[in-house]
């Protein structure tokens, strides 16, 4: 309550070309001419590519994507901006998907697809892993994440970046950092530096693993106390000769194993239920 008694009010949104940022959406427009020029020509998108953006929002980045490629698909979840999208471009350059990115079959767009977006911070670790169970479909993303999701998506076992965003990741694509972008390059200007990368799907070059759902889990409980060794924080689901016999130190902690080390785990869990308390029948 302020002095008066009366209840204090809250601080309108900024409006962002004629638009109001929608907080639960983590609307935060890309608007530096000289960084969507460097995103764009990072993707270099070419005619006859299939270019998917994820949240084009104020279209900062489509018009230079549709440009190269002359036509790409798009996924947005404000309705407002998909309406301002279809007025401002055709159908001939633009097929626009109205929905939200986290449930959307990309599969359904075809192979070879081109992903690029300004994805938001309040979701960018499930639409990752959502985007990584589509690795299949995709030829590529450039993607522009919080600095620290990017630091943890391409971190070193080891290194307290290291976590379950890296192991799953990794086991999927080659991720490589492009380049930072300050705040001051938003409207709204978020808290926190940003970060471009690339994910290329790894395809014949990904480790083989046995059952995905287990290696979830592996990774998961490793690190959902990364102070407990690992005979401790896995301890539901496989016991200390199992980890012996897959070459894993019980006495070891999640970031120190690499990703080879967690599918050799899981792969020997898979193939050794017996060993795996949690998948006795």
């Amino acid at each position: 309550m302020n002095p008066t008694g009366s209840r204090a009010r809250r601080p309108l949104p900024r409006i962002v070309d004629d638009h109001a940022p929608r907080k639960r959406f983590g609307q935060n427009f890309l608007a530096d001419p000289h960084y969507v020029a460097r995103i764009v020509a990072a993707v270099d998108p070419q005619p006859g590519e299939r270019v998917v953006e994820i949240g084009p929002g104020l279209a900062a980045l489509t018009g230079g994507l549709i440009a190269r490629a002359g036509h790409i698909d798009a996924i947005e979840i404000d309705r407002d901006l998909a309406a301002r999208l279809r007025e401002r471009f055709g159908e001939r350059e633009l097929t626009l998907h109205e929905g939200d990115a986290l449930t959307f079959d990309f599969g359904a767009l075809g192979s070879n697809l081109r992903v690029v977006g300004n994805l938001p911070y309040n979701i960018s670790s499930p639409l990752l892993f959502h985007l990584a169970s589509h690795a299949a479909h995709l030829s590529d993303l450039t993607v522009m994440l919080q600095k620290e999701v990017v630091d943890r998506m391409t971190a070193a076992p080891g290194t307290a970046e290291y976590g379950r965003l890296t192991v799953m990741l990794q086991a999927v694509f080659s991720i490589e950092r492009l380049f930072t972008v300050p705040p001051g390059a938003f409207r709204p200007a978020p808290k926190v530096d940003s970060a471009v990368a690339r994910l290329v799907p790894l395809r014949a070059r990904a480790p083989a693993i046995a059952d995905r759902g287990l290696f979830a889990r592996v990774v998961a409980a490793a690190f959902s106390q990364r102070r407990k060794t690992l005979r401790n924080a896995l301890a539901a689901i496989c016991d200390t000769d199992a980890l012996r016999a897959a070459g894993i130190d019980p006495g070891a902690r999640g970031e120190t194993l690499a990703v080879a080390d967690f599918v050799r785990l899981a792969n020997a869990l898979a193939v050794d239920p017996a060993a795996a308390p949690g998948r006795r029948p």
